[in-house]
């Protein structure tokens, strides 16, 4: 769930330390010096796809760990995977995302054959590993876009 920096913003990873850009910007030229809708088109263009699992939650603030779990509402991944049938492989970003997909959608929802990656969180909160070896990680994102049909997913 986006935290409230990326909501006033409305724009995803909006807070000024998050790595995720900085990340794209290496990967894909959609950083920071770019206007948003450039760097969602840059995503687009290289078969990124950028989406929440979660739809709605209760949260005060914006770590993860606050969000209340009775109020978690998954985004529709039955249907984005039926509009979507390109889609060959989702990245989470950082645990929270991954813990969130396999508690309100796998399971509840028939998956089609995809892979699905972990990538260490671009969050400031998640500062056990520097910028440099997210980055290093992260080049799993620019590695199966190469091989995309057009779509990769980071939730």
């Amino acid at each position: 769930m986006p935290g409230a920096a990326s909501l006033a913003a409305a724009e995803y990873y909006a807070h000024p330390r998050n790595a995720f850009w900085p990340i794209m910007g290496a990967l894909f030229g959609a950083g920071l010096a770019l206007p948003y809708a450039e760097r969602l088109l840059r995503l687009k263009a290289a078969g990124v796809a950028l989406w929440d699992v979660i739809a709605a939650c209760e949260r005060p603030g914006s770590l993860d760990s606050a969000i209340a779990p009775a109020s978690v509402q998954a985004n529709d991944f039955a249907r984005l995977f039926r509009d979507c049938p390109h889609i060959g492989h989702v990245f989470f970003n950082g645990t929270a995302a991954e813990t969130a997909f396999r508690r309100h959608v796998r399971g509840r929802i028939a998956l089609p054959a995809l892979h699905f990656t972990r990538l260490p969180s671009t969050s400031p909160a998640h500062a056990a590993r520097g910028f440099e070896a997210k980055l290093a990680a992260w080049q799993a994102v620019k590695a199966a876009a190469g091989h995309h049909t057009p779509a990769a997913q980071a939730a």
